[in-house]
């Protein structure tokens, strides 16, 4: 036009963190005392969002050994930092929900002095955008006396500063040890067609 102009169209920014985005946008210049200077301009993300980022049931699993080799360091800050920005961890021999890294940390001082090791015995896993959960019962050896003790456990990640962290841990021990045998759920047999 007559002493204005206008681009649109899609355009992308690489953040401090390496992460890319795009965005749709919109320029109006007008022509001002000699020179183009922009007169609006409007940003947004895209329509369609983000890509989730994609994850296997079996890499869903595997997170588990990240958490289990961090516990092999023995080192409570090695753990705490398999865990997100705003985790919570509902710890098995605890009654002090865990909401922050130094939280967190505390916990596994005192956890790791029994040398724990995981192992998974039944794996649930279910997974979102940007998020996976894995959820079953898993049995730890503890190495400084060899017990073993089976608990519940429930494990939600996230996406965050570019590698899957756990948002939310749950722990139990499992309560039929402590309150007697509950009653079986029946099964229903399969129908062949």
């Amino acid at each position: 036009g007559t002493n204005w102009a206008q681009d649109a169209g899609i355009y992308e920014f690489t953040m401090g963190n390496g992460a890319k985005v795009k965005g749709r946008y919109t320029f109006v210049y007008v022509f001002e005392d000699g020179e183009w200077k922009i007169s609006q301009h409007h940003s947004s993300v895209m329509p369609e969002g983000t890509q989730p980022k994609a994850i296997t049931e079996e890499e869903v699993k595997n997170l588990f050994q990240l958490w289990n080799m961090a516990l092999a360091t023995e080192d409570p800050d090695a753990v705490a930092s398999r865990y997100a920005s705003k985790a919570v961890l509902l710890p098995t021999v605890s009654d002090v929900p865990r909401t922050d890294y130094d939280l967190i940390k505390d916990y596994f001082v005192s956890f790791l002095k029994k040398k724990p090791q995981g192992e998974i015995l039944e794996s649930n896993v279910t997974i979102g955008h940007d998020w996976c959960q894995d959820a079953g019962i898993y049995e730890f050896t503890m190495g400084s006396t060899g017990d073993k003790v089976k608990g519940r456990y429930s494990f939600v990640y996230v996406w965050e500063d570019n590698q899957w962290k756990i948002s939310h841990h749950h722990s139990s021990v499992m309560p039929e040890a402590f309150l007697g045998p509950a009653p079986k759920p029946a099964v229903k047999e399969a129908v062949s067609a």
